[in-house]
């Protein structure tokens, strides 16, 4: 098993605490590497010196690990510059951010700079991701910052202004304006979150938007785009969603070039528009136009409602100005909607979540928000395929609670889409890691089992088909999806194709309307001990020979110690041909004491030795029925199960300590770790009761107290 340090969870629950407090969120964004922008720039304008970032240096680190690592040639004549040492009079922004200040350099992140291109469209957007009152002149001082959306949050990353060159010229992103650099530094900015330069290189366009937006992308391929296409293209432009197309090139020698309709293959277009407007008044039909932009600037459509086109003739006047048509070589261009869905192959929307506008005049999403963890051995089942441990994978309780104002077919349904994205995957990219495949499956949920927030077993996913699911496993950042399903209740279940494969993820439900996800969550608590069972007046053998062996061990004195407890317990369940164990521990047997030492000493006396007894033998039998191979362990995935046998209650996250605590690399659980694990369980549930007077399920301890209590268990 790999090693998961204690403090991985004490920083997680410090975390979900700050959030409490409105961390993360627009108004107060995460500061990255725990930096903050205004406290540094006046700390350095007081000092008189330019700020130079420690935590991103200007070193071959921040470039990269092996294209642009310190072994590569590219590196060697590459100094890093500030603007006013690489031009004159050198600007932040000059004119107003838009397309031209984004070139693209030694670098393949051009994903990256569509995304930033996109992002010009909208100025409210653009100066979210780049505060304002940023330049090289007043109050200048080396530093400047930028804001993303990551994974769930939104982070405030520092930068200086020292920028890789060669020969005096910017080896990266650089604007069409010599002067203006602040497309360099957002890149860098970017670069920083992601641990270096290098980590930019290849990305599709919907994660840079993602990240610039807080949003969700969905893919359409044409030829499989729903019938409602139009009708979600309105919505999300109503919405404020940021919308690009592309025409699929399949030979790569051929990218970007011109086709005889004024169209390029290979090429991201911008959708900014798209309407419905009456033609003549003896045709009175409608058609349905949108209207798209090349980010070249030039280059149009020349097909039906170009601009010259002889269709606009068959509106009128006053449908001409709604649509703002223009005659002019300018990039934007009008096209039928048919004629677009022919012509282009791909199109992706970025909806923006409820936060990102605040215009009350937009249409907003709904949109609930869950992180969630795969841990080999617990909760890393894989996909359907793997029928055995698929269930033990993260399940989210999804409530569709309101039906949609425009029901297709006069059906009801609720319209939502469903986003699973991985985590830190281009991050940690130096040390060998890739994208994960990974998908969805959405099951209903019996109206019987609705607000039963229990965790699905086995036998629900082997005997139930999924109501819906993503279109494909994918090994992309995030894979989203639209659905319309009837209202009630459902379970998502979130994985990768492959069992076993550890990873972080956010699971996100955007909704027209009311909608309510939460990870199924077992209330944590633990069944009152089962007494031991009747006397039918007969001791098994067994018993027998346990009650022999403990007075010859015990001698006058009728206690044991733990190495003497050891001696017992292995004498007696060796002779069990049932379980195979290689025998109990020292330190376990320390833990059976501690928790059947009533008195204190230290030690156990013949009547606190047969309620652990009780107890062990009643454990065996839960063990034995798991041990399907009879090799006297059991799968981690099985333990969730276990447990839930020998009478605890427990949430995801301890299931997920407990197969980091007690299985080996093999994801086996053997009996003495098994048994260890019980009598913690119910060492601590003891002692929480025990301090819980008032049972109202949280406890106050001192330092001394849980101390006492930690180190004693």
């Amino acid at each position: 098993m790999p090693y998961m340090p204690a403090g991985y969870f004490c920083d997680r629950l410090i975390r979900e605490r700050e959030r409490r407090d409105g961390e993360g969120s627009l108004s107060k964004p995460i500061l990255f590497s725990d930096q903050d922008y205004n406290t540094l720039r006046q700390e350095y304008l007081q000092k008189k010196t330019l700020f130079e970032d420690e935590t991103f240096p200007a070193t071959v680190d921040s470039l990269g690990y092996k294209e642009l690592g310190h072994k590569s040639n590219k590196v060697k004549n590459i100094v890093w510059k500030r603007p006013k040492e690489i031009c004159d009079n050198p600007q932040f922004i000059v004119g107003g951010a838009n397309r031209t200040d984004i070139c693209q350099g030694d670098l393949g992140d051009c994903w990256l700079l569509a995304a930033i291109a996109s992002l010009t469209l909208n100025e409210k957007l653009l100066y979210r991701v780049i505060p304002q009152e940023q330049s090289f002149s007043d109050g200048y001082a080396g530093i400047f910052h930028f804001q993303f959306w990551r994974y769930g949050d939104w982070v405030d990353v520092v930068v200086d202004d020292r920028i890789p060159t060669f020969n005096n010229q910017l080896v990266f992103t650089k604007s069409a304006e010599r002067n203006e650099f602040w497309s360099a530094l957002l890149e860098k900015a970017y670069a920083k979150l992601h641990g270096s330069y290098e980590a930019l290189k290849g990305g599709n366009t919907a994660e840079g938007m993602e990240d610039f937006t807080g949003g969700v992308t969905e893919f359409y391929e044409m030829k499989e785009a729903p019938k409602e296409l139009y009708k979600i293209m309105k919505k999300a432009l109503e919405r404020g969603s940021l919308m690009g197309c592309s025409i699929d090139s399949l030979v790569p020698a051929r990218f970007e070039t011109r086709t005889a309709t004024g169209l390029v293959k290979g090429h991201a277009y911008s959708v900014t528009a798209v309407e419905e407007c009456k033609q003549s008044q003896q045709n009175k039909s409608k058609v349905r136009l949108v209207r798209l932009r090349n980010p070249w600037g030039q280059v149009e459509w020349n097909g039906p409602w170009s601009d010259n086109s002889k269709e606009w003739e068959t509106i009128s006047k006053a449908e001409k100005e709604k649509l703002q048509q223009q005659n002019a070589e300018d990039g934007e261009f009008w096209m039928a909607f048919e004629d677009f869905k022919k012509n282009y192959t791909k199109i992706e929307i970025c909806n923006l979540t409820p936060d990102a506008l605040e215009d009350d005049k937009l249409h907003k999403w709904t949109v609930s928000v869950n992180e969630g963890r795969w841990i080999r051995g617990c909760s890393a089942g894989g996909c359907r395929n793997y029928p055995d441990t698929f269930w033990t994978n993260p399940q989210y309780r999804l409530r569709l609670l309101e039906e949609d104002d425009d029901p297709e077919d006069d059906e009801v349904t609720c319209t939502f889409v469903v986003a699973l994205m991985q985590k830190n995957r281009r991050r940690e990219r130096k040390l060998g890691a890739n994208l994960f495949t990974i998908g969805f499956s959405i099951y209903e949920v019996p109206k019987e089992m609705h607000g039963n927030k229990q965790h699905m077993q086995k036998e629900f996913f082997i005997s139930n088909s999924s109501k819906a699911r993503s279109r494909a496993y994918i090994n992309l950042r995030e894979v989203t999806q639209r659905f319309r399903l009837s209202p009630g209740e459902y379970v998502i279940v979130p994985s990768t194709y492959e069992p076993h494969q550890e990873g972080e993820f956010i699971l996100r439900v955007f909704s027209d309307k009311r909608n309510t996800s939460e990870e199924i969550e077992n209330r944590i608590e633990a069944d009152h001990p089962v007494p031991a069972p009747a006397s039918t007046g007969e001791e098994s053998e067994e018993d027998q020979q346990f009650l022999s062996i403990f007075q010859q061990i015990a001698g006058d004195q009728m206690e044991i110690s733990a190495n003497e407890l050891r001696d017992v317990l292995n004498k007696v369940v060796s002779k069990n041909k049932n379980i195979h164990i290689e025998g109990f521990s020292r330190e376990n047997c320390r833990s059976m004491i501690a928790l059947m030492d009533m008195d204190g000493t230290g030690r156990l006396n013949l009547q606190e030795f047969r309620h652990l007894w009780n107890k062990i033998k009643q454990w065996q039998g839960i063990f034995k029925r798991y041990d399907f191979d009879h090799t006297g362990t059991i799968s981690s995935y099985e333990m969730r199960n276990a447990i839930n046998d020998a009478g605890f209650r427990l949430n995801n996250q301890l299931y997920d300590i407990i197969t980091l605590r007690y299985a080996n690399e093999n994801m086996k659980v053997d009996f003495d770790s098994f048994i260890s694990c019980l009598v913690r369980l119910e060492g601590m549930f003891r002692a929480f009761q025990a301090f819980d007077q008032d049972g109202d399920g949280t406890i106050r301890l001192n330092v001394l107290e849980w101390l006492q209590l930690t180190m004693y268990a």
